[in-house]
């Protein structure tokens, strides 16, 4: 295993401000890490000589995954900038709301037609802004020497269930899972991290740029991830590992198949919220490993699992890891749905920059609430049950969607599957299920019942009280699945819906 001094981006990117044989890919261009830093370091003395020293030194950025995007990164660590990922999916409003809340002092943007009207932006791409670089191209490269616990970024949460928040990620939280990472994988110089996950996203930042930088190895940025280019990109660039979360895997594996979709360079292939029946399709179609973990931009909770696993879980439970009533507190018993927290304080969990309730709420009671339910088994292994804010209350029961939803992805025409509620006319919820069929597939009400009828661990209260067969869900930029949307929508939406029978 590699030691570092302290677990910070600038010791992390220190070793490599010689290295001129490995760098960062994007397209058919590549820049040595020594000459990425070293532009990173004109970034930083730009962006420092345009900022007022007497307000934080937030950057919004707006930006694809470039290597600009990645010279930021870069830049906050030489400099002690502050860059605010912004989601290029919000809009007017709302996009500035993120903006004065996160106290940004300029945005950089490479479209500006996506900037709020009043908001000062850079064009990243335009002549007066290349110009202003060249002005500080002989900027030393000079870390600024960050404790751990120092401000590296905000990063907001994806909003599935409210407002975004911006979320405090320190240097150890950056660097802590890089070098995990790298070390946990076998990750080295000789390795290439492939990045299509937006970089506005800790997921992308946290297991991926920060696993590539860790390995000294080299990066290879899309703009925007595209399945049908995933696997032709991991060969072009000779990538061994890449990140995902959410639904990627099963539109890479809605791709036709091909005699020659496992002749590939990439060994690992880590992320979370993938759904269980694409982990075993990918590792089996493309000949790759393939690791789900558990995990969230605060970093409250942790979960890692074990050998001993079974199929399906996070992992065990932990004096950290705990599962509790969200009425009463009290510690769940074995198949009972409760709120996963920490037990014992905030974990990896920095605060909210600039939102004192949310934060209050988050660390109700003096533990970490994750804001996921879940629930064990006998041996004490966790199963994921869905979101605070997904939770039904049917026939006075207490009901996560998550379980619902893995069982009703066994259908053969089911490619995708959103379970919410929809109010009952006389007391609390409905279980209403959105399908994504498999192309050509018709959905019939009387064999879909019928399929219901033989799962036997659907509980009749878990019974979908009617279906909505959906072309594509809403999703955020990160692929989770708007269920507010379609629970405000209920019955009353284009798509056809179908009531089911029990």
């Amino acid at each position: 295993m590699t030691v570092i001094s302290e677990p910070t981006v600038a010791n992390l990117l220190a070793p490599l401000i010689d290295v001129d044989d490995r760098g960062v890919y994007a397209g058919d261009e590549f820049v040595c890490w020594r000459d990425h830093i070293r532009s990173a370091a004109s970034v930083a003395a730009a962006l420092r000589a345009r900022l007022s020293p007497d307000e934080p030194p937030h950057v919004g950025v707006l930006l694809g995954n470039t290597p600009f995007f990645s010279s930021v990164l870069v830049a906050a660590a030489l400099a002690g900038l502050v860059p605010v990922g912004l989601n290029p999916t919000r809009r007017g409003a709302a996009l500035a709301r993120d903006i004065a809340r996160a106290d940004c002092q300029v945005v950089l943007a490479d479209d500006g037609a996506h900037v709020p009207d009043g908001v000062d932006f850079i064009d990243v791409e335009s002549p007066q802004w290349r110009d202003e670089l060249a002005a500080h191209r002989d900027a030393p490269v000079r870390f600024a020497g960050p404790d751990p616990d120092d401000l590296f970024m905000l990063i907001f949460t994806s909003g599935t269930s409210g407002e975004p928040k911006a979320v405090r990620v320190t240097h150890e939280k950056v660097a802590f899972p890089g070098r995990m990472l790298a070390d946990r994988f076998g990750l080295g110089p000789s390795d290439t991290c492939y990045l299509a996950m937006p970089l506005f996203h800790s997921n992308a930042v946290m297991a991926g740029w920060a696993v590539g930088v860790a390995a000294g190895g080299s990066l290879a940025l899309r703009r925007k991830f595209s399945a049908s280019q995933f696997i032709p990109d991991v060969r072009r660039y000779g990538a061994t590992y890449a990140n995902y979360v959410g639904k990627p895997l099963s539109y890479i594996l809605a791709t036709p198949p091909r005699d020659d979709d496992a002749d590939h360079p990439l060994k690992i292939l880590y992320g979370n919220e993938g759904a269980p029946r694409d982990l075993e399709r990918f590792a089996r179609r493309f000949d790759v490993k393939v690791v789900d973990g558990f995990g969230s931009t605060e970093g409250g909770v942790a979960i890692a699992r074990t050998p001993d696993t079974p199929e399906g879980s996070l992992g065990p439970l932990t004096d950290d890891v705990a599962i509790v009533d969200v009425d009463t507190g009290a510690r769940c018993a074995p198949g009972q749905v409760g709120e996963l927290v920490n037990p014992n304080g905030r974990g990896q969990f920095r605060g909210y920059y600039n939102d004192p309730a949310a934060e209050a709420e988050r660390m109700a009671g003096g533990m970490y609430h994750s804001g996921d339910l879940a629930y064990c088994d006998e041996s004490g292994f966790i199963y994921f049950a869905g979101r605070l804010g997904d939770w039904m209350r049917v026939d006075g029961e207490n009901l996560g969607t998550a379980p619902i939803e893995r069982i009703l992805l066994r259908h053969n025409d089911v490619v995708e599957v959103a379970v919410y509620p929809v109010p009952d006319p006389a007391v609390g919820d409905r279980v209403m299920a959105a399908l994504v069929l498999r192309p050509e597939a018709e959905f019939d009400p009387e064999k879909f019942e019928a399929f219901l009828a033989e799962q036997s661990d659907l509980g009749p209260k878990q019974w979908p009280s009617f279906v909505r067969v959906s072309a594509t869900l809403p999703r955020t930029e990160t692929f989770k699945v708007l269920k507010r949307h379609l629970s405000a929508e209920g019955t009353d939406c284009a798509d056809p819906v179908y009531p089911i029978r029990r």
